[in-house]
């Protein structure tokens, strides 16, 4: 190869050969560089099934390179003299290599940024970022909504989008006469339950992704998780698979049941397409595309189609926005003040909880868990708990194989924990046991009554509900929508109060939750 002229850096969730660093690409002159590293795995402790997805998913994108003419330069895990970490890969390689120019799409995460500017300018040679093109909106664009106003709300930018990329609209309507087909989504199972659910799309591990199982249980056998299961897509091929089944077989229900649980079924009719996206092994255009194809085909009801597209053209978009303006002071963000310490068995499981044991056991087992089980069972614990943030989002960005943070930070800080103070959720989301009860059937195999607040039988939810409520009474009675809350909070007498300090003090105390035995 005569001199190298442009590496482009490629990171683990950049999988895509359409990218915008590939843009005039010359093979007799460029190179790719990709590097696996275990500080990507261990910064944070990244779950078994995490860790196998994005390493799986790197040497078969390799494989794609290799065979589309594109030089590559690899850096595997287990290779001799491996630094590491992705700055000190890459200041080593280009001692080696001597390009005159570094090019890359966006990274996904502010410290990799960060990390990677840094080895730039050690070698003393020009980074180029360029615009990922995998997203509908621009952080350039985000920044241009958002600026001049008070309040930041996802309602607002999901519309500007939907008529602006003319998705699900008739002329100048929205489809249907409506934008929100709440009304009719978020059912729960009737008593019988969800019958027979179409199986989750599988992709039995190749020998590819067999010598990267047998490498992470070696190499990261302490981290959380298992790996008997995995079969996720770590193609683009196998993604578009993903993608043409979720539509032809849960779709059509997905939005009906977008907020059901049931006791060990962790796959229902979500997509389980996330983890695909964030890696770029699918575009989000295509997705959304295909479920509203599905939809003006009579193949899918127009209420679940537009809860599907509001997560990926509304939520997915807006959350990447808030993301990279608001970084990296958002990360330290505790509005609340929570300083509790994350429980010990949100790495194992060992809850006397059930819904909150089925949760964690399905998010180790494979590295996944649907909207409400993160929300309004995981997250809401942690919430009224007051966990400290940070501890929370290190869990997410570790158990969960679509965490990346560009997405996961803004969903667990903002959405989830109300740390930012209101920016990106309008009010904190918080419930008793009820609304656990409502959408499934946890509580009836529990040792726990959800219409309990205090005594030995209380939920702990329930519990913790009233408790978050009577610590920060003054700023929720401030918030127009938790005003209905407060005023409940009011009936609560002096004694009915201490019962419920006392119970939800046991319950920080480690006294109440950990499984025993």
């Amino acid at each position: 190869m005569a001199e190298l002229r442009h590496l482009l850096v490629v990171l683990g969730d950049q999988l895509d050969l359409d990218a915008a660093a590939f843009d005039g690409f010359d093979p007799s002159q460029d190179a790719v560089w990709m590097a696996e590293v275990a500080e990507e795995s261990t910064h944070v402790a990244s779950s078994q099934p995490r860790t196998a997805l994005f390493l799986a998913a790197m040497r078969h994108f390799a494989l794609a390179l290799q065979a589309a003419g594109r030089p590559l330069h690899y850096t595997r895990l287990d290779a001799p003299g491996n630094r590491g970490s992705l700055a000190a890969q890459l200041q080593a390689d280009l001692e080696r290599l001597r390009p005159r120019r570094l090019v890359m799409t966006a990274p996904g995460e502010w410290r990799v940024l960060q990390a990677l500017q840094a080895a730039a300018a050690a070698a003393g040679l020009p980074l180029e970022l360029r615009e990922d093109r995998h997203f509908y909106v621009s952080v350039r664009d985000f920044a241009a909504h958002a600026r001049g106003r008070k309040t930041l709300r996802l309602e607002f930018f999901y519309r500007e989008q939907r008529r602006r990329h003319r998705v699900l609209m008739d002329g100048d309507a929205p489809a249907g006469g409506r934008w929100n087909f709440d009304a009719e989504n978020r059912q729960a199972f009737g008593a019988e339950g969800p019958g027979a659910v179409p199986p989750r799309t599988r992709f039995e591990p190749d020998a590819v992704t067999r010598e990267v199982i047998a490498l992470v249980r070696q190499r990261f056998a302490a981290h959380p998780g298992r790996l008997d299961d995995f079969a996720w897509p770590v193609t683009r091929p196998q993604a578009l698979q993903a993608l043409a089944q979720f539509v032809a077989e849960r779709l059509p229900l997905f939005g009906r049941y977008q907020d059901a649980l049931w006791p060990g079924e962790p796959w229902l009719y979500h997509a389980h397409l996330s983890a695909a996206l964030n890696l770029k092994l699918l575009h989000p255009r295509e997705v959304v595309d295909a479920a509203e194809q599905a939809w003006r085909a009579g193949q899918a009801p127009l209420a679940g189609v537009e809860g599907f597209v509001r997560q990926i053209l509304g939520w997915r978009e807006y959350v990447r926005g808030l993301y990279w303006t608001r970084m990296p002071g958002y990360l330290e963000r505790n509005a609340l003040g929570a300083r509790e310490p994350l429980p010990a068995w949100y790495w194992s499981g060992r809850t006397d909880m059930a819904c909150l044991r089925d949760a964690l056991t399905q998010t180790l087992t494979h590295g996944y868990a649907h909207h409400i089980q993160r929300l309004m069972v995981t997250g809401l614990y942690a919430l009224m708990l007051g966990v400290a943030p940070k501890e929370v989002h290190a869990w997410y960005l570790a158990v969960y194989v679509d965490a990346v943070e560009w997405v996961e930070l803004p969903n667990t800080l903002g959405m989830s924990q109300y740390a930012d103070g209101g920016e990106m959720a309008s009010k904190p989301y918080v419930a008793t046991g009820r609304y656990i009860e409502r959408m499934g059937p946890h509580c009836r195999g529990c040792r726990y009554d959800p219409a309990l607040r205090s005594g030995e039988a209380a939920c702990p939810y329930t519990t913790l509900y009233w408790d978050f409520l009577m610590r920060h009474e003054a700023m929720l009675a401030r918030n127009p929508r938790m005003a209905l809350q407060v005023k409940n909070l009011a009936r609560l007498d002096g004694a009915q109060r201490q019962a419920v300090a006392e119970r939800a003090a046991a319950i920080r105390r480690g006294e109440v939750g950990a499984a025993h035995g």
